[in-house]
């Protein structure tokens, strides 16, 4: 089936398996529609607040030519760009990028990026070996955990009773509990304080979930795991780990819980945060989509984030109903490089297709939240349509 999703990789192939996948685990057997799933996977062009367009991407976020080539940079949090500023030694002026750059190689540029805390990678082309090895482990591995209840009833997943700790920020997590939610999961995501989100994008992905700010270290965390039938997790997995909060340790705590686990370079590299983007560069999809030959490009939708959030969805139901059937729970992994590697082995084309706009109307929905008027796209799958977004942190951190 054809994604209007133009690149020269197959975006809209694997756009169209990751959320068949989604709709087969959520037992929906109406037909999908090929333009709501690109439009959704470009959610970020069709939404809107009062009208007006957000700027998503922040001036410290993009490519930069260096002396030998190019980086990739990540600034969209003002933490992030803060550091990055400071490892290059500039004053935070987007017009300081471009020179402090070009004057530095792209492995000097990362290191001192990276040094002072900051997000930049390298734009790297492919490498097929490294592809093939991620490829020898599943799309995402599952996990089984626990003993299972020989007594456990067998019921089908119900998720109106299932409860759903979301601990994940930007894009990937938040598809995969948006997606849950719409199912009708209780959603509840939890954040660090002094950290909001950008509004744009807590907004794009927050439908049907409520949202509270609390200390992952508190009591009341503890509280919230152990009532909890599912945890989310989407950060680094070593802050995760230092924290108690690893897959394995939940599941140790909780036997009947279901884990999902969403990394930007996978537990190869637990330390390293990352995103979309950055991955996209450094994996070789950037060089591969480079619109003349000499400049990197991007597919034309964060497409890893979006596929890893459908395909974790999937095994997340998986999972429940085998712990309906057997009351055991389990564990179910991917990352942004993993869903990179997949669709690198992908066949792919020469060029990409002519560009294609589907019209938005029908795939668009509107709610009103905290007094303004919200224009987001409508979910992937038929017979469902997204309950309102909550304001970042307007929820008490309870069921």
């Amino acid at each position: 089936m054809h994604v209007p999703l133009p690149s020269r990789l197959a975006t809209g192939d694997l756009a169209w398996a990751s959320v068949s996948a989604f709709a087969r685990a959520a037992g929906i057997r109406d037909p999908l529609d090929p333009a709501r799933i690109a439009l959704a996977y470009r959610s970020d062009r069709l939404l809107t607040l009062d009208g007006a367009a957000p700027e998503v991407w922040s001036p410290y976020s993009g490519f930069w030519r260096t002396a030998d080539g190019w980086v990739r940079t990540h600034g969209n949090y003002p933490h992030h760009a803060r550091r990055m500023l400071a490892g290059l030694g500039i004053l935070p002026h987007p017009e300081r990028l471009a020179p402090t750059l070009a004057a530095l190689s792209s492995s000097d540029a990362v290191a001192a990026i990276a040094r002072a805390g900051g997000l930049a990678v390298e734009v790297l082309p492919e490498r097929p070996s490294r592809d093939a090895e991620l490829c020898s482990v599943p799309l995402v591995e599952v996990t089984p955990g626990g003993s299972p209840d020989p007594a456990a009833p067998s019921d089908a997943v119900d998720l109106s009773r299932v409860r759903i700790l979301d601990l994940t920020r930007v894009i990937a997590g938040p598809v995969c509990t948006r997606s849950l939610a719409l199912l009708g999961a209780d959603v509840l995501r939890i954040d660090p304080p002094g950290l909001p989100e950008p509004e744009w994008q807590h907004l794009d992905t927050g439908h049907g979930k409520r949202s509270a700010v609390l200390d992952a270290r508190s009591p009341r965390m503890r509280e919230l795991l152990a009532t909890a039938d599912v945890v989310v997790l989407g950060y680094r997995p070593a802050a995760l780990a230092r924290l108690g909060l690893s897959p394995e340790a939940l599941l140790e705590e909780h036997p009947g819980i279901v884990v999902a686990q969403l990394s930007a370079w996978g537990l190869d590299a637990p330390d390293r945060a990352g995103f979309d983007s950055l991955v996209q560069a450094e994996s070789g999809i950037a060089l591969i989509e480079s619109p003349d030959g000499d400049r990197p490009g991007a597919l034309p939708a964060q497409a890893l984030d979006h596929s890893a959030g459908y395909l974790l969805a999937a095994s997340v139901i998986s999972l429940l109903r085998r712990r309906c059937e057997e009351g055991a729970g389990g564990i179910a992994r991917t990352s942004l490089r993993r869903i990179a590697a997949e669709l690198l082995g992908m066949p792919r084309r020469d060029a990409p297709a002519p560009e294609e706009e589907p019209d938005p109307l029908a795939h668009t929905a509107r709610f009103e939240v905290d007094g303004r008027m919200l224009t987001t796209a409508r979910p992937v799958v038929p017979g469902h349509e997204f309950r309102a977004p909550r304001p970042w942190g307007a929820d008490q951190p309870r069921w």
